[in-house]
């Protein structure tokens, strides 16, 4: 497998109520080589991943609207590209949409933890797309059976293809899903809905960093 190959099969997936942001154009918030800046985006990134050695997952759960959907790439929104760009040298991120660039609460909280590891991981969600409601592209929900069944193949490649030693299930539905890959599982509390306290304790623990720097680091990074 190649980066070139892993985006080009992400990309040719369509799934209705699916936003698959390596193949569809959004025309409300998308400039007109956003598809082909998003299919960049990750190559470079995965090749900077397999470059640096990557060992883990960060794992959660699917694409959001204001994150993943616009640049590509999974728990990171438009405002830490460049952020990404230092942590995974060798990569280059384009902002694929127009106008400013757009802050996400759970990308700012995984980013307050990430700037404090030594070898980052590879962040990645169950379901690589956006899924939303019927009729409502700027909602998120969560991804059915079916869906999930449309990418497990590609999830199993890309555990293999990395050799990935150890997943960080951040939420319950990226837990039960990733004790299937007969790697070591562990589990953290997602930040969202009141989750940030134990999150940051969570990975504090998991990481040996002391949870003063957590809070300060995501401070020093937060938009809100």
């Amino acid at each position: 497998m190649t980066p070139t190959a892993f985006v080009n099969a992400l990309s040719e997936l369509k799934l209705d109520n699916v936003f698959n942001p390596y193949a569809d154009t959004c025309p409300v918030h998308d400039r007109a080589d956003a598809a082909s800046s998003r299919r960049r985006n990750l190559r470079g990134y995965l090749t900077a991943a397999l470059d640096i050695g990557v060992d883990t997952i960060w794992m959660g759960r699917d694409l959001g609207y204001r994150g993943g959907r616009r640049t590509g790439l999974a728990l990171t929104d438009e405002y830490h590209l460049p952020e990404m760009a230092h942590r995974y040298p060798g990569s280059n991120f384009k902002q694929a949409t127009l106008g400013p660039a757009v802050a996400e609460r759970t990308a700012s909280e995984i980013w307050s933890v990430l700037r404090s590891v030594a070898l980052p991981p590879l962040l990645w969600n169950v379901f690589p797309f956006h899924p939303h409601e019927p009729g409502s592209p700027f909602t998120n929900r969560k991804f059915t059976a079916r869906e999930l069944q449309a990418v497990e193949i590609l999830n199993e490649v890309l555990i293999k293809w990395l050799k990935v030693r150890r997943v960080v299930a951040i939420g319950q539905d990226a837990f039960n899903y990733a004790s299937r890959f007969g790697v070591e599982v562990v589990a953290i509390r997602h930040p969202s809905y009141g989750g940030i306290k134990d999150f940051r304790n969570g990975m504090s623990a998991l990481y040996n960093i002391p949870i003063e720097i957590l809070n300060a680091k995501q401070r020093q990074g937060s938009l809100f």
